[in-house]
């Protein structure tokens, strides 16, 4: 005989659950609204870094054709904050590539669509870090992951579209010094600012804030 009322509580059960964790990835209103706070914000940030760039740069290319890749890693920030603060998914990517869209708005020497495209591959690199992890887990060594993944995307993106052709040496140079400068400038820097800002009770309303305050 069919049971019904076993079926209607299994139907329950699992209903039950898709409501308890689902929300966990759902974007918020405050969701969409701070990850385009950050993304603006950061997006000025990269402009600046922009203009800079030449007299950083050229010292580092003239020590070891390739090393500038490590502190332009700066570029690649804005995701892996925007990830660690949403922790939703498809936050990283959509705060990168904000970032990259103000930054081209305001006026990039490399190009508008380029600087998109750039923005938007470099988001990957770090939203396919989080997502390995499945969205669960936002402690340090993942934090540097992130980073160094969106440091790896940009390096193959560089490679391909500006580098097209170099010689394994400088390649090599160029990847390795933008995973590593990934991995530090926009994991270990991203993940201090996310501790600073919820010490500061900026994040109250995001389980990044909650769960440090609760330490």
């Amino acid at each position: 005989m069919h049971n019904t009322s076993t079926d209607s509580a299994a139907v329950a059960a699992a209903s039950g659950t898709f409501v308890t964790t689902s929300p966990r990835l759902r974007w918020r209103v405050v969701d969409i609204v701070v990850a385009s706070v950050i993304g603006v914000a950061v997006g000025v940030v990269f402009w600046a870094w922009g203009v800079v760039w030449g007299p950083i740069s050229a010292p580092i290319e003239a020590l070891l054709p390739g090393l500038q890749a490590a502190p332009a890693a700066v570029w690649v920030i804005a995701g892996v904050l925007g990830g660690l603060v949403i922790r939703k998914p498809g936050a990283a990517l959509y705060t990168e590539l904000v970032a990259a869209v103000v930054s081209a708005l305001i006026g990039s020497q490399w190009g508008g669509l380029l600087t998109i495209e750039a923005g938007l591959v470099q988001g990957l690199g770090a939203e396919l870090v989080f997502a390995i992890f499945l969205y669960r887990n936002w402690r340090f060594p993942v934090a540097l992951l992130a980073g160094a993944g969106a440091g790896l995307a940009m390096a193959i993106n560089d490679l391909v579209l500006w580098y097209a052709g170099a010689a394994p040496l400088f390649a090599t140079v160029y990847t390795v010094s933008a995973v590593i400068g990934g991995a530090l400038i926009a994991g270990g820097l991203a993940w201090l600012a996310v501790r600073g800002l919820a010490r500061a009770g900026a994040l109250d309303r995001f389980a990044a804030g909650r769960e440090l305050r609760t330490v």
